[in-house]
């Protein structure tokens, strides 16, 4: 057993305990201390009634938000209908004019060939008759030959006599081949057409209307007062200068930006002698002669360009040249087209449809580091050239209306 030291063990006292060194909890944050009383707030009948109003009204708002989109949905799903019958009547009815117009084509091929075929029969007929009366005679003759040692009675050459000769009807009988070549060529010509004419028609679910922003534009182009068609002024316009404006190049921009979906307009240039059409971002330099105040020229800028005779499209200070329509070096009316998110600039001949240039992932080995997504709003560009001798071209340019 241990043995006892006589020391007595006491518990510690009420002193002791208090002077021990005591860990206080970390204090709450002020949030934590809100949400508390939050929970452990009392609300008075009159509260709780006021906040089962307030959620109630809510609940009611948010009811008739509800029925309003399914009403809405219903009437999409009714209206895309209503629209996929009238698409399917338009392209039946043309439909039905090309089957018609298919049968009568037709029709006249049957008719002219039976026609011919009629008379070939007949010219068969005869001379097959004509065989049988010179093989009759061919065995009368080969008889009296036979004969001849017995039988002294003459013979009559007009009794064999059975030449035919051809009729000149013959050899005019054939198809019309002539009116149907024309009639080839008329369809072919209409095929390119109605190619074109749908693919025109495809634009022109884009069309963006375009408007020239004023505070751009060189001081000597004059704005007509819908903002569509520009000029050039031999007179500085007594408007006063502006920080966008140009003051060197006679360009003008656009006012709505582009910042997202597809975009198409067309522009009528069959009045100007030397012009560029095209697209900018609004970073684009507006003071000096410089390329970064020029179209095409810079990184900032796609456009298509006909100057002194020759049409090319240009984009960072990079350029390809381009044939324009037949007996002209550029066409009288260009299309834009613009797919902001696929980063596309395309360039069409509009009364043709023809591509005359596409700014895209395509024309990468033309256009060194060419853009293939748009990084800044995008205006619609155009531009006038000075004459050689140094006078401005008093030629206009017009936004067509779509």
């Amino acid at each position: 057993m241990a043995e006892n030291d006589g020391t007595a063990h006491t518990a510690p006292g009420p002193d002791l305990l208090s002077s021990a060194p005591v860990t206080q909890p970390f204090p709450r944050s002020p949030k934590t201390q809100r949400k508390a009383a939050a929970a452990t707030a009392e609300y008075t009948q009159e509260q709780l009634s006021g906040l089962l109003e307030e959620l109630e009204n809510d609940s009611r708002k948010t009811e008739a938000r509800m029925a309003s989109l399914k009403k809405r949905h219903v009437n999409l799903t009714v209206s895309a209908g209503d629209i996929e019958q009238q698409v399917r009547e338009r392209f039946d009815g043309m439909r039905l004019a090309l089957e018609k117009d298919e049968q009568a084509v037709l029709a006249m091929l049957e008719q002219d060939h039976r026609e011919n075929s009629s008379k070939l029969t007949r010219f068969l007929q005869d001379w097959t008759q004509h065989h049988r009366l010179v093989r009759k005679h061919i065995g009368s003759i080969r008889k009296l030959q036979e004969n001849s040692s017995d039988s002294n009675q003459p013979v009559s050459a007009e009794d064999f006599s059975c030449q035919k000769k051809p009729d000149a009807a013959e050899e005019a009988i054939k198809l019309n081949e002539e009116k149907f070549q024309k009639l080839m060529k008329a369809l072919g010509k209409i095929s390119k057409e109605l190619e074109a004419q749908l693919q025109r028609k495809r634009l022109l679910l884009d069309s963006t209307g375009v408007v020239i922003d004023r505070t751009t534009s060189h001081r000597q182009i004059k704005v007509s007062p819908r903002g569509h068609v520009l000029h050039i002024s031999a007179e500085d316009s007594s408007a006063p200068h502006h920080p966008q404006q140009f003051d060197q190049v006679y360009c003008a921009l656009g006012s709505v930006p582009i910042t997202a979906g597809q975009h198409y307009w067309e522009v009528d240039v069959h009045c100007c002698s030397d012009w560029a059409v095209g697209v900018a971002y609004g970073s684009l330099n507006r003071k000096g002669q410089d390329k970064s105040t020029k179209l095409g020229r810079n990184r900032m800028s796609w456009c298509l360009e006909f100057k002194d005779g020759h049409l090319s499209a240009w984009h960072n200070d990079r350029h390809v040249a381009l044939s324009g329509r037949a007996g002209r070096g550029a066409p009288d009316r260009v299309g834009v087209y613009v797919n902001y998110q696929k980063g596309r600039v395309v360039f069409y001949d509009a009364e043709t449809v023809k591509v005359l240039q596409e700014f895209s992932a395509a024309s990468t080995a033309v256009f060194e580091r060419a853009y293939h997504q748009f990084t800044e709003p995008l205006f619609p560009a155009f531009r006038f050239f000075k004459a050689r001798d140094g006078q401005s071209v008093s030629d206009h340019i017009e936004i067509c209306d779509l």
